[in-house]
């Protein structure tokens, strides 16, 4: 059986970058802050690349304590007779992403944390799809020995990755099917209005992969190779280079238009309240593409845990983004017709199989595994791959 524990991902101390950022703070504040940083946590529900960190801060400003920015207004103002002195500065709850360590042999080779602040900032800029409020970006990390960004921090649930939520016993899998509904109808509608921002490959250039190709998912599949023989490590995955050629073999025809792609556009990566989706997450797989990569990429990482469920024989969420209902759900609020989805299904379970033959060999060097004697056994979905190449995988469900 898997292991389904949350393997090692940090190697940094909570208590040495709580001081580090309220260092930081002082820095980047202005004179008077005299900021102070506490709650510091590292969660650990969720992610397995980027470092997350929580805390909370307070800071001055003009030598008052720090308010909302938007205070809420009593009904009925009246002056108090005795105003009272100013109290302690407001905290305020972030969140900084930090690029991880080298090591803690990190999931992808480079991690571009201007990149990610900038691509939050214009989605919550142009578009309606719910992102946290950006604050500050340090490219180049030098406070806390490694690039980072902060961002105010949103209070809801995301389904969790350990234990899957298709393993039932969380809030999701616990929920009403009307309310499982909401949320998948919700969530694909955050992919189509996030694929509306007009003008995508201009607004987002600097998005662009620098491999080549003549069509950006050309380019985007050039890049995944290019990710693949880092991964690999001069030791080929047969099925992997398999499915490279498979995709090679079955080019759509009549590739759609070019979208802002999220890149890790998972459920699991959503924030929501009451079934809402309130903060979408984890941008570092950002790019430019057909819709499709999005689309296909949230059946089946959701269809990944469906399988992991099944294999232990527990009764899983197999009414939830289902491929044809998510495919009708986003052309029916987007007026396109997602196409070619055989195509895009392989494309995202091998991605995922890159990103899961890294996540196993991160696994084997920190000792929470061992070197398979077939290198495809890396690949915790590799039936699921197979069954897609032979054209059998979604027959079967």
């Amino acid at each position: 059986m898997e292991r389904t524990e949350r393997p090692t991902t940090s190697t940094r101390d909570p208590d040495e970058l709580r001081d580090r950022l309220e260092a930081w703070l002082a820095r980047v504040l202005p004179p008077g802050a005299g900021p102070s940083v506490s709650d510091v946590e590292v969660p650990g529900a969720t992610g397995m690349s980027s470092e997350t960190l929580l805390f909370e801060a307070a800071w001055r400003e003009g030598g008052d304590p720090r308010e909302p920015e938007n205070p809420k207004k009593p009904e009925n103002p009246k002056k108090p007779e005795n105003p009272k002195k100013p109290q302690n500065p407001k905290k305020e709850a972030l969140v900084a992403r930090i690029a991880p360590d080298p090591s803690a042999v990190p999931v992808f080779p480079v991690y571009d944390m201007g990149r990610q602040f900038e691509t939050i900032r214009l989605v919550g800029e142009l578009s309606d799809v719910p992102v946290p409020q950006v604050r500050w970006c340090e490219p180049e990390g030098a406070e806390l020995g490694a690039p980072f960004f902060v961002m105010d921090r949103v209070e809801g649930e995301v389904p969790p990755d350990v234990m899957p939520y298709t393993f039932g016993d969380n809030w999701f899998a616990d929920a009403r099917p009307e309310q499982q509904r909401h949320l998948q109808h919700a969530t694909v509608s955050v992919l189509v209005r996030l694929h509306g921002i007009p003008d995508a490959a201009t607004v987002f250039g600097f998005l662009a992969s620098p491999h080549a190709g003549d069509t950006p998912l050309r380019r985007h599949v050039a890049e995944q190779w290019a990710y693949y023989q880092w991964v690999a490590e001069g030791v080929p995955s047969p099925l992997i280079e398999r499915a490279f050629a498979w995709l090679d073999d079955h080019w759509p025809s009549d590739i759609g238009p070019t979208a802002l792609s999220w890149g890790d556009s998972r459920i699991g990566n959503v924030m929501y309240r009451d079934f809402e989706p309130v903060a979408v997450l984890d941008w570092e797989m950002a790019g430019l593409g057909p819709p499709e990569i999005d689309i296909a990429w949230m059946i089946f990482l959701h269809r990944f845990f469906e399988d992991l469920a099944h294999d232990l024989e527990l009764s899983g969420l197999p009414h939830v983004m289902r491929r044809d209902d998510v495919a009708a759900t986003y052309e029916s609020l987007s007026g396109y017709a997602p196409r070619d989805l055989d195509f895009y299904c392989v494309y995202a379970a091998l991605r995922h199989a890159i990103v899961m033959s890294r996540v196993r060999r991160r696994s084997i060097h920190f000792g929470e595994a061992e070197m398979p004697d077939d290198v495809d056994e890396l690949i915790m979905h590799r039936q699921a791959l197979e069954a897609m190449l032979a054209g059998t995988y979604w027959s079967n469900i």
